[in-house]
């Protein structure tokens, strides 16, 4: 049974799981329905379709104990799928956040992730926000979720409930260590950062 996660609350992850180490952790959203074939929004977007396409995009970044980024390659996203060290992988890019389920997917290794790293920050931004005038508040049903890899098992949830009009990134949730444990944060917060690197930025 899942527990359900309200903004702000934070729940052990590894200790009610002992042996917990491969674990999932499934993103997703929808597009808030375009009503009206177009009209002023399709004009605006350029095109009568209700415009491009909301592509959002799942990252993680790798944080060290003072909560410093230590370089690039420890980005995971649809540019660098997997972790140098191999604790973190991206299952790959999915374009339009349309359909059930699961939008986008990491793969974690918690007994892989190096000493050195801390936290795992699970960070959603618009592809292209600025140019496609596109932000938080055409997105719906936003929710991050963590799997028990080894039984399928459904072990946290947290829908993201709040108006993130205007935003045009999401920190959803934290992984991060608890002495010996793992423990997971429900962030829910909303930036205007224009990109993930500009949210990568205000780590280093």
């Amino acid at each position: 049974m899942a527990i359900n996660l309200q903004k702000g609350q934070r729940v052990d992850l590894t200790k009610g799981n002992p042996g917990l180490s491969k674990i999932m952790v499934g993103l997703g959203w929808d597009p808030v329905q375009n009503r009206g074939g177009g009209g002023l929004l399709g004009s605006l977007f350029g095109g009568g379709g209700g415009g491009a396409n909301i592509d959002c995009d799942a990252s993680v970044i790798m944080l060290s104990e003072n909560g410093k980024i230590r370089s690039n390659s420890d980005v995971i996203y649809f540019g660098n799928l997997k972790s140098s060290d191999g604790s973190v992988q991206h299952t790959g890019d999915n374009l339009t956040g349309d359909g059930d389920g699961d939008d986008e997917q990491v793969l974690v290794d918690l007994s892989r992730v190096p000493s050195q790293v801390h936290k795992l920050v699970f960070v959603v931004n618009i592809y292209d926000c600025v140019k496609r005038k596109q932000h938080f508040g055409m997105i719906q049903n936003a929710f991050i979720r963590i799997v028990n890899s080894a039984n399928n098992q459904e072990i946290i949830h947290f829908n993201l409930t709040d108006d993130y009009s205007g935003q045009t990134c999401l920190v959803v949730g934290e992984i991060y260590r608890h002495g010996n444990e793992w423990k997971f944060a429900a962030v829910g917060t909303g930036t205007s950062a224009p990109g993930l690197g500009d949210v990568v930025r205000s780590f280093a």
